[in-house]
């Protein structure tokens, strides 16, 4: 996501770092770079040649500030525009008498089912709601069977409705069992075709008037690049959207969508989908995004990832093995076990400031591959071996390498790296500014309205 834009807009920022001031013709030239690069990335023309007037309008004429390079100024004045096309953080309006009523719309293949149960997770273990999943896509029978296995899995209930029935009734009566049931929230799936057309709006339509939804999603995928603007402002002119949802947000998307589509259809991004697991949803925080594309990382979000994994008390557990030089094999397969629940090691990296190129030259394939070898290695270990890593001598090496499908060297190579990297962690836990510190930002960020 972004990577093309961000590795252009670094190379802009490295040229004018050693400038004493800057002048028009600078500014002229970053402005060409930074256009080209918003359109390789797939924004929409128009909203490329907006965003370069916004930075320009705010470039020009500005005197540099005593404390920043010319590169940095550029940085900030990019950085401003991007908020201004992204607007601000709004999250899903549930300020309503129950059942709140969420409909999701869009295209064919743009994830709309996908969507639905993650929402309802997220509602669910986040928000502490009561969702209700109901199937309104009877021209698409898998689509009612995907979403029936999807509440299985996740042990959220879904509406029994069979293919014949009208999406309207169906829609009505998922209403009136969500408010009978005590369920808060209900959370409408609806048909999609390959292209807008006159039937699938028609339809679209005829839910709205008769369920009046609070509010309605448009679900994109991130992947459609210049035609996100066309389905955008068709569905946004019949339905009058709420907000958006962009999918595939974590594949090969360049990530032009999520410009073009909030700029065009002056909705807010509320959500990104970055994957396919239950969990893989993110609220969408315009700033952190900002963040994100000039290469400065999104440390709050890896915070946030981080204290879902780990609690404040398991932190004071560990920081305290860590401090007694404690660590052991357990205690790193534990860690590996709530790392690999986070997502993908390259898209954390990402979120490290000044990681960004780091993170382009990581193979999340191998790299979990790698962290499967090091569990099959500790979990050929014996409690004991795990409990104390000094006992691993010759003899025990050999056995557990033949009982891991490894080698000795490769159990040499992990015993020395694990080695290494419990000096590295006991020297980040001093002054209580360890896993413990991570934790304790995180539940603060919470209680004062959650992470921004």
């Amino acid at each position: 996501m972004f990577e093309s834009l961000t590795g252009k807009l670094e190379g802009t920022f490295k040229r004018l770092r050693n400038r004493g001031k800057l002048s028009e013709s600078d500014i002229d030239q970053a402005l060409g770079e930074i256009r080209d690069a918003l359109l390789e990335a797939d924004v929409n023309l128009q909203v490329a040649k907006d965003f370069c007037s916004r930075v320009k309008e705010k470039a020009s004429g500005q005197e540099i500030i005593k404390s920043l390079t010319p590169g940095q100024m550029v940085i900030k004045y990019v950085h401003d525009s991007l908020l201004e096309a992204m607007g601000e953080f709004e999250p899903l309006n549930l300020k309503y008498a129950p059942p709140v009523v969420i409909m999701l719309v869009g295209l064919q293949g743009s994830g709309k089912t996908t969507s639905c149960g993650k929402l309802a997770k997220y509602l669910r273990d986040e928000l502490k709601r009561r969702p209700l999943l109901v199937p309104a896509d009877v021209y698409r029978p898998a689509a009612i069977e995907q979403l029936k296995k999807l509440g299985a899995d996740l042990d959220i209930e879904v509406l029994d409705v069979s293919p014949d029935e009208d999406p309207v009734k169906i829609a009505e009566r998922g209403e009136a069992h969500a408010k009978s049931t005590g369920l808060d929230v209900m959370i409408l799936d609806t048909a999609g075709r390959l292209q807008i057309d006159q039937e699938l709006m028609s339809e679209l339509a005829e839910i709205v008037e008769a369920i009046d939804p609070h509010e309605i999603l448009l679900v994109a995928d991130a992947m459609t690049g210049q035609e996100a603007v066309n389905v955008a402002k068709g569905f946004d002119e019949l339905l009058e959207i709420d907000g958006l949802v962009l999918t595939k947000m974590d594949g090969d998307a360049r990530g032009g969508a999520a410009l073009s589509m909030r700029a065009v259809t002056n909705k807010p991004i509320k959500f990104i989908g970055i994957g396919e697991k239950s969990d893989a949803l993110e609220l969408f925080h315009p700033d952190r995004m900002a963040g994100r594309i000039l290469g400065k990382g999104d440390i709050l979000t890896l915070i946030e990832k981080a204290s879902k994994q780990i609690s404040e008390e398991e932190a004071k557990k560990l920081e305290k093995k860590i401090k007694k030089a404690d660590f052991n094999l357990e205690d790193f397969h534990s860690q590996l076990q709530s790392i690999k629940s986070m997502g993908s090691i390259g898209g954390m990296v990402k979120m490290i400031p000044g990681m960004g190129s780091a993170a382009s030259q990581i193979d999340d394939e191998v790299a979990e591959k790698q962290m499967s070898q090091i569990e099959a290695i500790i979990l050929s270990m014996t409690p004991a071996e795990r409990k104390e890593p000094e006992l691993l001598d010759g003899s025990r090496r050999k056995r557990i390498a033949k009982g891991s499908g490894t080698s000795v060297e490769e159990i040499n190579r992990m015993i020395k790296q694990f080695n290494d990297m419990r000096k590295l962690m006991k020297k980040f836990s001093k002054g209580g500014k360890g896993m413990r510190g991570m934790a304790n930002l995180a539940q603060n960020l919470k209680h004062k309205g959650g992470l921004r």
